[in-house]
């Protein structure tokens, strides 16, 4: 209190209630299970000594997890798997080992952010959110990751009606909004006359927000920076003013670099196919964008009812997006003019043919096997018969 970090700290625990029934029905009940946690953390050994052993951030990390895991579909407003955290961390630290700034506008517990120091140093973190809980969550683990207050600014509010940050510029954005939601009424002026909308003519539908976030993080992006983000695949091919939207970034702006399509199954509370877009104001490839399917057989783990990215899996979608490397059934290189030629239909299958070819069958060649397969038969019942015979038993046939 009275402090500089006071803000910082202001209700971080109001979630907490001791006197909660669901931890005992009775005070003497809930002391019993308090005590119990209490010394199970007494008997574990946090290796404080050792300077780059990060347990209670990665322990957060681990039940955050774990409860997104078991949470249904409420999870994914917190917690995005870290496989698909690793991909989108190392997309836009790519060629880097220092960020100045790093904002995710739908932090949730701001897991992805803090993805990103795996690859580079972070000078500075920002996010918002809307979830109060989820909010406490997502300053709790920046102290828990030893982020000290000074170099994260976190704030809870809608992004899209009321962002906090608007007059920053970010060298590095990540998010996982949620997909496809609800972010306007029709009566409300302020998305028509807003810098972040207004260029583009239209104004993302009032039930599909994806195009709003994205315009958001566009906005926000630095000259230098790279923008990861993941979306419902309806966002590739949707028409009406999403489809002027697409084009309006492809033809005009030409700042879409990479398409890149994960598999289904992949988000905990959801089964739908999801992808990664990735953008960036000053592009080296200027004239192309690549495109990568990681959604097919062979590039994912099965796990009970989810889709697991593994290492290897998250390596190859990177090294082709910064490689920029034509795979045969996984990615393409797709210039402009092929995009423009597709109405600007960003539908991975129109530029990525999974198609095998599968081996011509030659009927002569099965109707001469079944001939002799025919003859051996009928040399196997008549030993068979001349068995019976000796044995004094009937034949089978």
């Amino acid at each position: 209190m009275g402090t500089e970090s006071e803000e910082d700290f202001n209700a971080l625990f109001e979630d907490l209630d001791l006197n909660s029934t669901k931890i005992g029905r009775s005070v003497s009940a809930r002391n019993e299970i308090i005590v119990q946690i209490l010394n199970y953390l007494d008997k574990i050994d946090f290796k404080l000594e050792e300077i780059d052993a990060d347990v209670l951030g990665d322990a957060y990390e681990f039940l955050i997890g774990k409860f997104a895991a078991g949470a249904g579909k409420s999870a994914g407003e917190f917690y995005t798997p870290q496989q698909v955290s690793k991909i989108l961390s190392k997309i836009v630290t790519t060629g880097k080992t220092k960020i100045k700034s790093a904002y995710d506008p739908t932090c949730g517990s701001g897991s992805l952010l803090l993805r990103i120091t795996k690859e580079a140093e972070v000078s500075e973190f920002y996010g918002q959110e809307l979830n109060r809980t989820t909010f406490n969550l997502a300053r709790m683990n920046m102290l828990l990751h030893n982020v000290h207050f000074r170099e994260f600014n976190i704030k809870q509010e809608d992004t899209l009606e009321h962002p906090q940050h608007l007059d920053k510029r970010f060298e590095a954005i990540v998010a996982n909004p949620p997909f496809s939601a609800h972010w306007r009424s029709d009566a409300n002026p302020l998305n028509s006359t807003d810098e972040r909308f207004s260029q583009f003519g239209r104004i993302a539908p009032r039930t599909k927000a994806d195009y709003a976030f994205l315009q958001h993080m566009l906005y926000q992006l630095a000259d230098n920076g790279i923008l990861a983000s993941v979306f419902p695949h309806g966002v590739l091919f949707r028409g009406a003013a999403e489809g002027e939207i697409r084009k309006y970034l492809i033809k005009e702006l030409n700042v879409l670099d990479a398409v890149i399509g994960l598999p289904a199954n992949i988000f905990y509370g959801t089964s739908i196919p999801t992808c990664i877009l990735v953008l960036k104001k000053c592009r080296q490839a200027n004239d192309n964008v690549i495109f990568i399917d990681a959604s097919g057989e062979g590039n994912f783990k099965k796990e009970g009812n989810q889709n697991i990215l593994e290492d290897k899996d998250v390596e190859r979608i990177v090294n082709a997006y910064r490689n920029r490397e034509e795979q045969e059934r996984y990615s393409h290189i797709a210039t402009l003019a092929e995009i423009t030629e597709n109405d600007y239909n960003l539908n991975i299958p129109r530029y990525i043919d999974r198609f095998v070819e599968e081996n011509t069958i030659s009927l002569e060649e099965v109707t001469t096997a079944i001939k002799q397969t025919r003859n051996e038969l009928a040399g196997v019942y008549e030993d068979i018969a001349n068995y019976c015979h000796e044995l004094n038993i009937p034949t089978p046939f």
